[in-house]
């Protein structure tokens, strides 16, 4: 068997993609494989003990949901060859059994049939197909028991849900953050013993010596490599945080068949899109489009031929890579990233480290964290002071009086009427207080929490809206491409200028004039002309 065909199992168009039962007396390699790639994850621990705890003759039901690629054809095929004499298995909501029958008159059929016995029943669900029941459905007692856990989150009547989405497959930790499924599976892919794939390699890197095998088997040596690996989980983990892009086993899995069996090597295969999800994401990621000096200087040397001993000695080691042949710049600068955490060579690379700086992530991580593991403590505060003061506040500041940019620190509009402007005062700061209630969010998200005035609000910010408060910041004035983060800003200014058109002194400004009106609280209203604060 070659290296292309053992990997083809990854591919999303492979018949492996989805697992179906098959006998044990049938299997071939690509399953062998196919089991050996098979990563248990927590979920999988937690569906297994929900089921061995089924007793044969109590009517349960657990509900494994997700979305399409995610696995749970996979998890619940294990399962039910562990558990099958204890409960019924029904592997995919989305399928019929019968042409004639569509997938809820199917799962009308499995519900009416585990009402009429006692024994557990275990469904592999979409979340779609979940609320698609909910309405079209005919079994009432199923369409209740799943309208309550669509709308509550919570399990009854002795049938429990188990989603893939609370097993997210990024989590930050106290350094920064972690794919546990990706890098297991990296692991597997690569390991160097007692792994099928790479024994095939090393058959295959000694019997097949054409162009198309030399470069497969250099993807493959590339990504055994840790800074790599390590570089293709900072992508995916940028798809996800910037991209809202979801990381599914079949998409991960197809993703890595791509960057290896992809037509070029595997750092130019990265940046090139192409028909798979998590690549169209990372193709804007692509560090041959980064404009630095350094960068630019290095494409204009190479394209002009200009000579430079230290890249002419760089490109004499890139042979033990696999890697040769190489004219295209961008090239050059993908591989100099992916290589960005590792000793190679004379180090040449290492040049651009500065260029592929991460300063942004590293921000939002140590925000996300220092909101999610608030503990009062000084650095905390600090840490969460510095961003709603020096970030947040200084943002929405700008971006409300962004048609008033004379106003003083404090100030913000309310409203404008024929060059008249109506301002008010306002104090806003952290709510450290509100902080410590806020329930915890996944990694795309955390909520800030700040007063105004003396109400309390919150604000859901992403690393997008995080990125654009510090660029309003510098002076950056939002367009239309900045519609979808833009929205979380304009609500929030919103808020604070309702909160603000209630205070009880007001201002109103047209050039050098200043007038300031206060309510006293008693049906009087305090005039009083101004030209300095």
């Amino acid at each position: 068997m070659l290296l292309k065909e053992a990997l083809s199992v990854m591919s999303k168009s492979s018949p492996y993609a989805v697992t179906t039962e098959r006998s044990e007396h049938g299997k071939n390699e690509l399953d062998l494989i196919k089991e050996y790639l098979y990563i248990q994850m927590p979920i999988a621990m937690d569906v297994e003990g929900k089921i061995s705890s089924f007793s044969a003759n109590k009517p349960e039901v657990l509900f494994l949901c997700g979305s399409s690629g995610d696995g749970k054809s996979e998890l619940l095929t294990a399962c039910k060859k562990k558990f099958g004499t204890r409960a019924e298995f029904h592997l995919d909501a989305t399928h019929s059994f019968d042409p004639r029958e569509n997938a809820i008159q199917t799962l009308d059929k499995v519900f009416d049939e585990y009402l009429s016995q006692s024994k557990p029943l275990v469904v592999g669900i979409n979340t779609g197909m979940l609320g698609n029941y909910a309405e079209e459905g005919s079994n009432e007692f199923f369409k209740s028991t799943i309208k309550n856990y669509l709308e509550t989150g919570s399990d009854r009547n002795g049938m429990y849900f188990v989603d893939f989405e609370r097993y997210p497959k990024f989590a930050i930790d106290e350094e920064s953050y972690t794919s546990v499924f990706a890098e297991k599976l990296l692991n597997k892919l690569t390991a160097k013993e007692d792994n099928l794939i790479r024994q095939i390699f090393d058959k295959d890197k000694l019997e097949c010596t054409d162009p198309d095998s030399r470069r497969l088997q250099a993807n493959y040596e590339l990504l055994s490599l840790p800074a790599v690996q390590r570089t293709v989980i900072d992508l995916l983990f940028k798809a996800r945080l910037m991209k809202d892009q979801f990381v599914t086993a079949r998409s991960l899995l197809d993703f890595l068949f791509m960057l290896i069996a992809g037509p070029g090597y595997l750092f130019d295969n990265l940046f090139s899109g192409g028909d798979n999800e998590l690549a169209n994401k990372i193709v804007e990621f692509d560090p041959a489009h980064l404009r630095t000096n350094n960068i630019d200087r290095f494409i204009l040397a190479n394209d002009l031929g200009l000579p430079d001993s230290d890249f002419e000695e760089f490109k004499t080691h890139l042979s033990e890579l696999g890697v040769g042949g190489l004219k295209n710049s961008y090239s050059y600068l993908r591989l100099f990233y992916i290589l960005s955490d590792e000793n190679f060579a004379n180090n040449f690379h290492n040049r651009f480290a500065q260029d592929y700086s991460q300063s942004l992530i590293e921000e939002y991580i140590s925000i996300y964290k220092n909101h999610r593991d608030y503990d009062n403590s000084d650095e905390c505060r600090s840490v969460i002071r510095e961003f709603c003061n020096n970030t947040l506040r200084a943002a929405i500041r700008k971006y409300n009086n962004r048609n008033a940019p004379n106003l003083k620190n404090n100030y913000y509009l309310i409203s404008e009427r024929n060059g008249y402007q109506l301002v008010a005062k306002l104090e806003i700061k952290p709510d450290l207080k509100n902080i410590a209630k806020q329930p915890p969010t996944q990694v795309s998200y955390f909520t800030a929490c700040i007063t105004v005035g003396g109400d309390s609000l919150t604000l859901p910010v992403n690393i997008n809206l995080l990125q654009l408060m510090r660029k309003i910041v510098d002076g950056y004035r939002p367009n239309k491409h900045d519609k979808n983060t833009v929205v979380l800003l304009d609500e929030l200014v919103e808020k604070i200028s309702k909160i603000a058109s209630k205070e009880n002194t007001l201002h109103i400004i047209n050039g050098s004039q200043h007038i300031t009106v206060t309510d006293d609280e008693d049906d009087k209203y305090e005039v009083s002309g101004l030209n300095n604060d």
